[in-house]
């Protein structure tokens, strides 16, 4: 498809009109620790996977509201012992899950532990998932889908408890004796990347041990403007439903500050790696562009960021070539601690 969004030299310096709300950190504040009133209790039980090269763990813990969260803890099966890595904690696109026990495995074949989180009350779109969402409000009104899944209280709504269990997961890898704790990298890919960057800016100052994020053509940022120009969804499930519900486009909006990556990743102080693709009509180049301009903004410019641009692609973004290049990246930032 054509070029649809800003040019490129505006691209660069575009900023979102999205404010944060002014309890924004009470809100968060309050959520971990409602969270971590319920045990980690994490559990590692290793599996057979049929591969001769790395060793896979069947993963359940706590994540918000005490809900078991599963994953998949892929490790290299010769690794010294009592050694421990560094570890790649991934999130997963919209309507995915964690998959079956060998179909992702590339960064532990790149010498990572690689640890996979399941995506509550996902896993419908092609790749398997294992946990349910129990909470109250997926029986509220809402259009087909998740993005509005308990939307009128930001309480209830949906990414509220995704973010948690994100949160959560980064605690229960460091809890392996394999994983350096020290050495997390967050990642992920559309929704994935989403999670991956709400998470670096929640981990900031409530978790240490986080030292890189890889967000590939995220999606769950710039809300307000996402929904004006995305031609796919999953953005358009709420203008979907709003075409139904006239009366609720302000609420919604207050409700998404909450959760909107560029609101969030202020906080972050973690290096970045991101992506975007400039013909990406489900996670528009703008909207990605609003998030990266913003990561580490209360550190005064101090955050190392970067963000690779494929030009031509739509919202498969850099695909084999952005690994090359996230491979390079944590190959470099690994070698200079």
């Amino acid at each position: 498809m054509p070029l649809f969004d800003l040019p490129l030299a505006q691209l660069r310096s575009y900023t979102s009109h999205v404010t944060a709300p002014e309890d924004l950190g009470a809100f968060w504040d309050e959520t971990v620790e409602q969270a971590r009133a319920f045990p980690l209790a994490a559990t590692f039980e290793k599996v057979e996977n049929y591969l001769t090269v790395i060793d896979t763990y069947d993963v359940t813990f706590a994540g918000y509201g005490g809900a078991p969260v599963r994953g998949w803890l892929h490790l290299p099966a010769t690794r010294s012992e009592g050694a421990s890595r560094p570890v790649v904690v991934q999130y997963v696109g919209y309507s995915g899950g964690r998959g079956l026990v060998n179909e992702d495995t590339k960064w532990a074949q790149a010498g990572y532990a690689h640890f996979i989180m399941d995506t509550r009350g996902q896993g419908f779109g092609g790749i398997v998932g294992h946990t349910a969402d129990p909470h109250p409000s997926a029986g509220d009104v809402a259009f087909a889908g998740l993005m509005t899944r308990g939307i009128a209280h930001r309480e209830d709504y949906y990414y509220r408890r995704v973010y948690m269990d994100a949160f959560r997961a980064v605690e229960a890898a460091q809890s392996h004796p394999a994983i350096d704790p020290d050495q997390v990298i967050l990642a992920g890919i559309s929704q994935g990347g989403g999670i991956a960057l709400a998470t670096a800016g929640l981990t900031a100052s409530r978790l240490d041990g986080v030292m890189a994020v890889l967000a590939d053509v995220p999606f769950l940022q710039d809300f307000p403007h996402a929904l004006d120009i995305a031609a796919r969804g999953p953005y358009t499930e709420i203008a979907s439903f709003l075409t139904r519900h006239r009366d609720r486009y302000d609420p919604i909006l207050d409700v998404l500050r909450y959760f909107d990556g560029v609101n969030l990743v202020t906080q972050a102080t973690a290096p970045v790696l991101y992506s975007v693709a400039q013909m990406d009509d489900v996670c528009p180049p703008s909207t990605v562009f609003a998030s990266y301009n913003a990561y580490g903004a209360e550190s005064g410019g101090a955050v190392d960021k970067e963000i690779e641009v494929y030009r031509f692609n739509n919202h498969e973004g850099g695909q084999e070539h952005h690994w090359i290049r996230q491979l390079q990246y944590l190959r470099d930032l690994v070698t200079q601690r």
